[in-house]
């Protein structure tokens, strides 16, 4: 295979169609949603701790909360390129790649509320939960099966397959080196663990991400805030630096700012997966009474990744000063060196549980996005059953394999993904509309939202005939 061209391939569509798409698609939803990543802030912060609603019926004894699938979404989107994608947008790109990645989450927070919204609204039944997601949208909101079976294989290929193996072969190498254990011991470990986790189902998954998400999310943060508190004195130069490299007022190169544009749009987008179509697979899987409740929440989980734990990393890197392009440390090599400045030989143990706790969350979303897929193309058990065993030897692979072709499969999935998904939210955007009008009317009169089925009678709901509750108790003023 021929790398280069492929990965020629990867450059120009990402360029020039891909990040065009979801530029353009988030702007037109933050318009029409009246800017609902910013205008209803409160309320997802307040529906993120709020316990599920009864006004659903029950499936089996069994449901994913609210919470646990925001967590399950959480964990894809929090990886180790969360600590060196950042590393290397900030070295390509400079300083002023930090401000563009923050204007790509601000706008495609919008994105996440509408393809979220739209896989709770089109989710199905499965023995215990939920399934769904833009596979699903895809074939009972438009119509079109064929595109789902389409962007199911690619999500399938990318998340379940490709980039099990970077995810694996990353931390196998942080442990082998660490601990000084050999890549197929540690790879082994890793597919054990991991087996463990997935044939416990969604359940299991759902709350194991409950759970390792808050810890490894909280860690960080505190890390952060602390290497903040320490330096408080040049954080306003850093600030002051990030703008102007953003808008290259001291750029000596007349392409800087172009350069810097792109990496933290890049680095904004493969970070919070907004518009990609992998988190409403995780969306869907929710017990709520509304589908926009979930919109909210995963509007907010781009918040968080891209806002809180990339910067985080980018805060790290800049108040070190060891970003500049002489001293030569790019992507993870940087963000070792920038903790080791900070915090000794510390940081660089810190910085190796941060790897384990990201890759492996990872690893285990990753997971679950490929099984709902696999369930989509053929819901029998056999089929789960098998994809379960093939997951664990990917991950096992992912100690012996090279990287190179593993990213070039990744990326080109994931551009198409990218592009079938905006096509499928844009053509369906009419229903999470009026999705949200209907949910803030709700609110308006007092009432906690609950969707009535007949808002959409033509619509193919499966999962919401038996949810309605004729008179929703007030809201507590």
């Amino acid at each position: 295979m021929n790398y280069d061209l492929l990965n020629a391939i990867n450059d120009t569509i990402w360029t020039y169609l891909v990040i065009t798409m979801l530029i353009g698609c988030a702007l037109y939803f933050t318009w029409n949603l009246r800017a609902v990543q910013f205008t209803m802030l409160p309320t997802m912060i307040r529906d993120l701790f709020k316990p599920n609603s009864e006004n659903f019926e029950k499936i089996g004894k069994k449901k994913v909360s609210s919470f646990q699938a925001f967590a399950i979404s959480l964990s894809s989107r929090v990886g180790t390129g969360n600590l060196a994608g950042v590393a290397s947008a900030i070295f390509v790109g400079g300083p002023g790649a930090v401000f563009w990645m923050w204007v790509m989450a601000l706008l495609g927070a919008s994105t996440a509320f509408m393809e979220a919204t739209l896989a709770q609204l089109f989710k199905r039944k499965g023995k215990e939960t939920f399934y769904g997601g833009p596979a699903y949208y895809m074939k009972y909101g438009l119509k079109r099966p064929w595109m789902g079976i389409l962007f199911a294989i690619l999500i399938i290929l990318g998340f379940g397959m490709a980039n099990q193996l970077v995810q694996s072969n990353t931390l196998c190498d942080a442990i082998s080196n660490a601990f000084h254990i050999p890549m197929d011991y540690a790879a082994a470990g890793l597919a054990l663990l991991t087996l463990l986790i997935i044939f416990g189902g969604i359940h299991r998954i759902a709350r194991f991400c409950a759970w390792i998400v808050p810890f490894m999310a909280l860690g960080y943060i505190l890390l952060a805030l602390y290497i903040l508190v320490v330096n408080i004195t040049e954080i306003p130069a850093m600030l002051s630096l990030i703008i102007r490299s953003a808008f290259g007022w001291e750029q000596a190169a007349g392409g800087a700012v172009g350069i810097a544009i792109m990496q933290g749009v890049r680095r904004g987008l493969f970070s919070n997966e907004a518009g990609e179509g992998s988190a409403p697979n995780a969306a869907a899987t929710a017990t709520i009474a509304h589908p926009v409740t979930q919109g909210l929440l995963q509007s907010l989980g781009v918040f968080t990744d891209t806002l809180v734990i990339c910067t985080c990393t980018a805060f790290i890197i800049l108040l070190s000063g060891l970003y500049s392009p002489e001293h030569g440390y790019d992507g993870i090599i940087l963000t070792g060196h920038a903790m080791e400045h900070h915090l000794g030989s510390f940081g660089g143990w810190f910085l190796l549980a941060a790897i384990f706790l990201f890759a492996y969350s990872t690893i285990i979303a990753n997971y679950f996005y490929g099984e709902t897929n696999i369930r989509y193309i053929c819901n029998k058990p056999w089929a789960v059953f098998i994809f379960r065993l093939i997951s664990g030897v990917v991950v096992l692979l992912g100690g012996f394999m090279t990287l190179k072709q593993a990213w070039s499969i990744v990326d080109l999935a994931m551009a198409f993904m990218t592009i079938l998904n905006l096509i499928a939210v844009v053509l369906l955007s009419k229903y999470s509309f009026r999705l949200l009008q209907d949910y803030r009317k709700q609110r308006k009169e007092g009432k906690e939202p609950v969707f009535h089925k007949d808002l959409f009678p033509d619509a193919d709901l499966e999962a919401w005939e038996k949810s309605l509750t004729p008179n929703p108790s007030p809201r507590e003023s």
